[in-house]
């Protein structure tokens, strides 16, 4: 099913007889989920933009491309930097803006400017009784109620289908660039990234592999140069500079895990403590990808290691499958969460048909 309009979407999920396999682009679906085929991609098109208000509304099936080429032609762009694991995960196919949302899509930059759900203005979706829901708005304002807005961030479909969301938009910097530490232990080179991102000077981007730590500002270029001196001052090491593309070149590969794509294994997405990430590492062995400042750790390792895993990161965690086929996806609920997440299952929906078993 391919519904091209939001009505055709509610109908088209009040009268499913059985489950429904809900698919954006499906260039960043994980999980094991099962059903019908309900393709977003013919919600597309953009509602409204207006870059004056740094505002976008926009329906879910556009593809980010679309988007990103929009904004872009008015020096703006979606700050939380959205990964593209297509080259991870060996998929073809377009990514969607509401799949971005779903996922909660978000990149290096979220120790600047939060995550995707932190962008989001507005929803607009269908539940799984196939009633339009509608929250929040379209310009940033304080709302009383229920935050569907972030409930939907993050929930993979499993709550409802997206037909619209809104976003608040960042101008692009004038200047980039990034400091690239080397000479230092993982140990020492995680410290420095917590340093740089607990200094006051404004850091977008906090990141370590194959023995650099990379550490990235963005602004006016005056600035630009004296934060990457001071910064350089107070990490210490072997420091050198890369600017302009030279710099976005690091990021992409960051943002879309580049150094672990094509290698045999699985993937783990673990999120941590910054300051337990370098030990987390050493218990599991396997080769590493830290982002975040440590706080999120990407690994590869031999197949069969969930439980290990699991171990290293118990009290100060989780870690999830994202490219793999041994065992669960996602950790298991404590119960206390359980009983919520089957409390809004229950409500948003209470026949169970969307994206069954996505996030088991």
């Amino acid at each position: 099913m391919r519904p091209s309009s939001e009505a055709e979407l509610a109908q088209a999920v009040a009268g499913a007889a059985g489950p429904l396999l809900v698919r954006g682009g499906g260039t960043r679906t994980i999980g094991h989920a099962a059903g019908e085929v309900l393709e977003t991609g013919g919600l597309a098109g953009v509602e409204l933009y207006e870059p004056g208000a740094l505002t976008l509304v926009v329906r879910a099936g556009t593809a980010l491309a679309e988007v990103e080429r929009v904004l872009a032609a008015e020096r703006q762009r979606l700050a939380f930097e959205v990964p593209d694991l297509r080259g991870l995960l060996g998929r073809e196919g377009v990514s969607t803006i509401g799949g971005v949302l779903s996922a909660n899509a978000s990149g290096p930059r979220r120790v600047q400017v939060g995550a995707a759900r932190d962008a989001a203005l507005g929803v607009r979706f269908v539940d799984g009784t196939g009633a339009v829901v509608k929250n929040g708005g379209r310009v940033m304002k304080n709302v009383t109620g229920y935050d569907l807005v972030k409930l939907l961030a993050g929930s993979r479909g499993t709550l409802g289908v997206l037909s619209e969301v809104s976003f608040k938009v960042q101008a692009l910097p004038e200047a980039e660039a990034t400091l690239v530490v080397e000479g230092l232990g993982d140990e020492a080179g995680l410290a420095a990234l917590r340093v740089a991102l607990g200094s006051p000077f404004d850091v977008s981007g906090a990141a370590r592999h194959t023995g650099r730590s990379l550490i990235r500002v963005e602004g006016m270029a005056g600035s630009v140069a004296y934060r990457i001196g001071r910064l350089g001052a107070l990490v210490g090491g072997d420091v050198s500079v890369a600017e302009a593309e030279a710099s976005a070149m690091l990021w992409r590969g960051v943002r879309d895990v580049a150094p672990l794509t094509g290698k045999t294994g699985e993937v783990w997405r673990i999120a941590t403590l910054p300051t337990a990430a370098a030990e987390v590492v050493s218990r599991t062995g396997g080769e590493a990808l830290w982002d975040w400042g440590g706080g999120l750790v990407w690994l590869l390792l031999d197949p069969g290691r969930g439980a290990e895993v699991a171990a290293a990161v118990a009290g100060r965690g989780h870690a999830t499958l994202v490219k793999g086929e041994g065992g669960p996806v996602f950790p298991p609920d404590a119960p206390d969460v359980a009983a919520l997440v089957a409390g809004l299952k229950a409500k948003f929906d209470p026949r169970g048909i969307l994206n069954r078993g996505m996030m088991g």
